[in-house]
């Protein structure tokens, strides 16, 4: 999954370790989730979206096609 992690935790001036303590995870975790090597949980993915006050699609976006929605049901 695409990420805008590292932009906003620099954006801030925040280490990996600080936004790593301020979320409640390992420092390793969100180095992984930056460099595109570990899919984060939904329960993360809000943490941090709430912790930089912006929309999940800010920080996230899956990079494969998300298929079918509702609106071909019509």
């Amino acid at each position: 999954m695409e990420n805008a992690l590292r932009e906003h935790r620099e954006r801030h001036g925040l280490s990996q370790r600080d936004l790593a303590e301020r979320v409640e995870v390992t420092r390793q975790t969100i180095n992984a989730v930056e460099g595109d090597r570990y899919d984060p949980s939904v329960e993360l993915v809000f943490k941090l979206a709430a912790f930089f006050e912006v929309p999940v699609e800010e920080l996230f976006s899956p990079d494969v096609d998300l298929g079918a929605t509702v609106s071909d049901l019509d």
